[in-house]
């Protein structure tokens, strides 16, 4: 007689500990390029009013709510809470963060992305290309974890 089929949901990207890393890191990342942002809201909105696609009314509301989001779901992510979900709402970040750069690459304008730091510290992150690979990098990341078929190793136990 053979040997049974391996389990398909058994190998190294299901043990957990690989899930672990990369919700640790995309959590992190947004838990980080959320500080700047609550520390100084007024900064902020400045920058999302660059991005020239949201009505003026709206700006300030964005400005308050969209760094709370990254963080409530970044910590999340890293704790172990409803990662499936956290994932999910950050892959749609960073699914509207891919458009709102890539019409402005495609109408030229150059702007300050506001992810981690504002005006000369975040000078680096000027490229429309760069922007677009990180966090095209950052979307697959995100989906990995959303989609992760194993047993999920906890950063903090709650039992």
């Amino acid at each position: 007689m053979g040997t049974l089929p391996k389990h398909p949901n058994t190998g190294w990207w299901t043990s957990g500990w690989l899930d672990l890393v990369l919700r640790c890191m995309l959590g992190g990342l947004f838990v980080l390029a959320s500080i700047h942002k609550i520390a100084d809201p007024a900064a902020f909105a400045k920058i999302v009013y660059g991005y020239d696609l949201f009505p003026t009314a709206a700006i300030n509301l964005i400005a308050i709510i969209l760094p709370f989001i990254e963080l409530t779901a970044g910590l999340s992510l890293i704790a172990g809470i409803y990662p499936r979900a956290a994932s999910v709402i950050l892959s749609t970040l960073l699914v509207a963060f891919i458009l709102a750069i890539g019409i402005n690459a495609i109408r030229g304008h150059v702007f300050d992305c506001g992810c981690f730091a504002t005006g000369e510290a975040a000078f680096w992150q000027n490229s429309p290309a760069l922007m677009l690979m990180r966090n095209g990098l950052l979307l697959l990341v995100a989906w990995s974890t959303a989609v992760f078929p194993g047993r999920r190793v906890a950063l903090l136990r709650f039992d």
